[in-house]
């Protein structure tokens, strides 16, 4: 399945993972990333307000995104991202911000950061 149809489907939870520069870790709650280009299924992108996570990705590119799914078992993704790019066009973000994404205010929606998806695993196990 592709990764960009999975995540229009699936309903669940997220979590984004950080570090700083000395390796201090953050978690934080997190929509389903975007995916902006229909053809790129390596490329996603998470809207970030000034906050720890986004601080963390400024010192320290590296992050890892989990999700678990709604429902009964533990189904979901693991996703090994890679911070590319940045744009903090208000317009832009406020165009593609989802309905359902986590209360926080459009002021507080300053950046769309674009992350290369460096790997894909379940929730648990390999595959």
């Amino acid at each position: 399945m592709i990764l960009r149809e999975y995540f229009e489907r699936a309903r669940g939870v997220g979590v984004l993972a950080t570090t700083d520069a000395s390796g201090q870790v953050n978690q934080a709650l997190y929509a389903q990333p975007y995916f902006l280009d229909k053809d790129d299924d390596g490329t996603c992108s998470f809207i970030m307000a000034n906050r720890l996570s986004h601080d963390n990705v400024g010192h320290n590119p590296s992050a890892a995104y989990l999700f678990i799914e709604e429902g009964e078992g533990y189904v979901g993704k693991r996703l090994s991202l890679t911070v590319i790019e940045e744009e903090t066009d208000p317009e832009k973000i406020k165009a593609i911000r989802r309905l359902n994404a986590p209360p926080i205010s459009e002021e507080e929606s300053k950046y769309l950061v674009y992350f290369h998806i460096e790997g894909v695993r379940p929730l648990i196990g390999n595959e």
